[in-house]
């Protein structure tokens, strides 16, 4: 009988598109044994796996019956110790909001080798998609990624204190607090700061709205976007090619 040799390797599958995933990543999928994957994971990347590899669905959904993450380390050991190398196959990148290093950290524990394939995260890459720069010289000098709450289901402090800032923000996670994050920018004075929500980046269903804090919230429910969703704020999201249509709407108003 062949000697099992566990292997556990977090792979980042990127923002939804399948052929956003890195050329290494697709070489981890192809060569596991077994594959623990997430809500955001494209399914299409399931069908690069190897005939009899263990696939197991490990979704976790905001405000849904997901899987414990407890439940998911204890998973990672068992099959790496029963049936081998054990793909993580995670949305975005694994150290990204992705809680990648808490799944190291468990699997360490028992010995068993790890490893990892970055991925491309959505605070990046849907940016860059809808051709939104994060940085842009004498716009913004450096960006912050922020996850919406914490654990406690509160809004994070570090966004409050980005707001005091000029940087450009990236909130993942974080639909669910927009209301809260607004109120959170109209204090610091920047209800006329452009705002982006996008919504199942890089997907044929991707939604994008564009706007203002102070209108946003209109422009969100006309829309009827929803989660999953990022949110950026900052004025590079006025480089947007469809902003000068906002523009437009609002010298419109003024004069009517």
């Amino acid at each position: 009988m062949k000697k099992i040799q566990p292997l556990v390797t977090l792979v980042g599958a990127g923002p939804g598109d399948p052929e956003l995933i890195t050329l290494k990543g697709i070489k981890a999928i192809q060569a596991a044994d077994v594959l623990l994957y997430d809500a955001l994971v494209n399914e299409e990347l399931l069908d690069l796996a190897k005939a009899g590899c263990t696939k197991v669905y490990v979704g976790k959904r905001a405000e849904q019956l997901s899987t414990a993450q407890d439940q998911i380390n204890q998973l990672l050991v068992d099959y790496a110790l029963t049936h081998g190398h054990v793909v993580r196959l995670k949305g975005g990148d694994p150290f990204v909001f992705g809680r990648g290093g808490e799944e190291i950290d468990f699997v360490r524990q028992y010995g068993i080798p790890t490893a990892v394939v970055p991925g491309l995260s959505s605070s990046t890459s849907l940016t860059g998609l809808q051709q939104i720069p994060l940085t842009y010289r004498g716009i913004s000098e450096s960006f912050w990624v922020i996850t919406g709450a914490t654990r406690e289901g509160v809004l994070s402090e570090d966004l409050k204190t980005a707001a005091n800032s000029n940087a450009t923000v990236v909130v993942l996670m974080g639909f669910a607090k927009l209301k809260q994050i607004i109120a959170l920018y109209q204090e610091q004075g920047k209800g006329a700061l452009p705002i982006a929500l996008i919504q199942n980046g890089s997907l044929p269903n991707e939604q994008l709205v564009l706007g203002h804090v102070d209108d946003i919230l209109d422009r969100a429910a006309a829309s009827a976007i929803g989660v999953p969703a990022i949110i950026v704020l900052g004025e590079v999201v006025a480089k947007h090619q469809a902003f000068e249509q906002i523009k437009n709407e609002i010298q419109q108003l003024a004069y009517a």
